[in-house]
């Protein structure tokens, strides 16, 4: 049975999840402090906050912020924190410009207006208007996330490179768990779908990148997955990968 939405899951020792209904977050607590990894849309701020204070902490405490990638839903309470208490954000070092806005890459109104007949997708829409999906604020403070970063953060996250649904995407691994954000998820609201999958190509910058880095992932060694959208997964990423080209 799926988790209630917004219900806070321990998945390691150190690695927590939010699954909503729109996107998911993950937090990696240790006694001394706490890491978001992508932050929701900006209209989930209350739900990011009530997140960190079941783990005991307050929005001062966010060490930093780790974007997987810089889509409105993934980056949208960063923005509060970033401008109200100075976290650091970090992303892919190719994926800085776009958390800068200095240009934004994602899925055009023409695309999605094409779909608006399915009533999946016209839900999705609505929702995600109500969360603030049309703002187009960035992060001018946005860094690059280094392994120098990782090596002193809660976990010691590295990074994996999965581009494909953006230019910069890059997936996180953190005590044996992938952080997966859109490169491989199990389910989206406009996909009837459950189980390891790509999202729609109407989403993807490059539908050929995102099936490499589906390989790229392929090689990791790691039963466990929280990906951007939908259910935490176990088993064998191979064989995840393997199911969401199927």
């Amino acid at each position: 049975m799926a988790p209630a939405s917004g219900e806070l899951i321990g998945v390691s020792d150190l690695v927590h999840v939010v699954r909503t209904d729109l996107v998911n977050w993950a937090l990696i607590a240790e006694d001394d402090g706490v890491v978001l990894i992508d932050a929701g849309f900006p209209g989930q701020r209350g739900e990011v906050l009530a997140s960190l204070r079941r783990l005991g902490f307050r929005a001062s405490d966010v060490m930093a912020i780790l974007l997987t990638h810089a889509h409105i839903d993934h980056l949208g309470t960063a923005i509060w924190f970033a401008a109200e208490h100075g976290t650091p954000v970090y992303c892919h070092a190719d994926e800085i410009g776009h958390a800068k806005r200095d240009y934004l890459e994602q899925a055009s109104p023409a695309g999605l207006v094409q779909h608006l007949w399915q009533p999946r997708w016209l839900k999705w829409s609505v929702q995600i208007l109500g969360q603030g999906a049309l703002i187009r604020e960035g992060i001018p403070s946005a860094r690059v996330f280094t392994e120098d970063v990782g090596a002193n953060l809660p976990g010691r996250p590295i990074t994996i490179p999965t581009p494909g649904h953006t230019g910069g995407h890059c997936s996180y691994l953190v005590d044996g768990v992938l952080v997966s954000g859109d490169a491989l998820v199990t389910g989206h609201p406009t996909s009837a779908r459950r189980g390891p999958q790509l999202l729609h190509s109407v989403f993807n910058h490059d539908d050929a990148g995102c099936l490499r880095s589906l390989d790229a992932l392929a090689m990791l060694e790691t039963e466990v997955l929280v990906p951007g959208h939908g259910d935490v997964w176990r088993g064998p990423i191979r064989e995840l990968t393997r199911q969401a080209q199927s």
